[in-house]
């Protein structure tokens, strides 16, 4: 079964196509470091909870969790590198268009807080060291400390989001082998 790679949203349209539409593309090809997608399901919501529900009791491949309309979709443990993604669904019914599926990738949440908590230092150093540089700019005194420091942390920056590639890059298989189960379980009869 060849691969499809999912339609990531660059922009949120209005109106959604009656039936999946996906792109093929790579997932390197996007700045997107937690790629998304969405689609109408034919089936209901307690149709489509209920094939999760037995897919979860009935194979042993992916962990399932099922939490009231959002669904996760998750590698095993011992299968589980620090890259592994996870796919979260979300179950939203549309008066207009019946029901629609959104689903999510992204590494496991605890390696996400991480990342977001390190750009979040580095731009509060970067912030506090540009307003040290401009003082001591104001008040005549050398501020070539405060300026290479600035540089150092676009370093950290520029490095932190290309490990977020990296680790986008190594779950690449990962990622579309859980959006093949999905794919399985989603089209019901």
């Amino acid at each position: 079964m060849d691969a499809l790679y999912v339609k990531f949203l660059s922009t949120l349209k209005k109106s959604v196509p009656s039936s999946p539409t996906y792109v093929k593309m790579h997932l390197s090809e996007n700045i997107v470091l937690r790629p998304r997608f969405q689609f109408q399901v034919s089936a209901t919501k307690d149709e489509l909870l209920a094939a999760f529900q037995n897919a979860k009791k009935s194979q042993k491949a992916y962990i399932l969790s099922i939490v009231d309309d959002h669904i996760f979709i998750k590698i095993p443990k011992q299968k589980q590198h620090f890259w592994s993604p996870q796919l979260h669904l979300e179950l939203r019914t549309n008066e207009d268009s019946g029901l629609m599926l959104h689903g999510l990738f992204g590494p496991n949440p605890t390696v996400w807080t991480l990342f977001m908590f390190l750009h979040f230092v580095v731009a509060s150093l970067f912030i506090g060291l540009g307003a040290w540089a401009y003082s001591n700019y104001a008040l005549d005194q050398s501020y070539r400390l405060q300026l290479v420091m600035m540089f150092v942390l676009i370093g950290i920056w520029f490095t932190l989001y290309f490990a977020g590639r990296m680790g986008k890059k190594a779950g690449r298989k990962e990622t579309n082998e859980l959006y093949s189960f999905m794919q399985s379980i989603v089209s019901i009869p």
